[in-house]
């Protein structure tokens, strides 16, 4: 499976985007997830973290062998923070799937910041025992 990003401005698109007018809303910032990826017998299973991302605010989807997972963390304090050291921020990444994936059968589950993704692995492309038949 092979990671595609998306790639980050350029130091030129950079600055050419600090002296544009101030626009009514503030850009959307992302931050690529770490991410572990393990390979078992029926496939693949990926965990990202993802902290202060809820079920609403969490997209993954499959197109074209393409694996986005995009999320929105909660930005909304109960109050205003009199000194902050951390803010949420919204995460993407993407993967490209091989043909021995099978997308129909993904699953996803979000737990206490953490999205598994359970990527089975086609018929196909499972290992498979050949069963030997002695003969005398």
């Amino acid at each position: 499976m092979a990671e595609k990003t998306v790639d980050t401005p350029t130091t030129q698109e950079s600055q050419a985007v600090a002296t544009r007018p101030e626009g009514t809303r503030t850009p959307e910032r992302y931050v690529t997830p770490p991410v572990d990826i393990y390979e078992m017998p029926d496939g693949l299973v990926l965990t990202a973290d993802v902290p202060g991302v809820t079920h609403e605010h969490l997209d993954v989807r499959v197109d074209r062998h393409m694996l986005t997972i995009q999320a929105q963390a909660d930005h909304m304090p109960a109050a205003e923070p009199t000194y902050r050291e951390y803010e949420l921020v919204n995460y993407f990444r993407q993967f490209e799937l091989s043909e021995e994936v099978d997308a129909e059968k993904i699953s996803a589950d979000l737990k206490h910041g953490v999205l598994t993704l359970k990527l089975p692995k086609t018929e196909k492309a499972k290992p498979r025992k050949i069963e030997v038949a002695a003969s005398s």
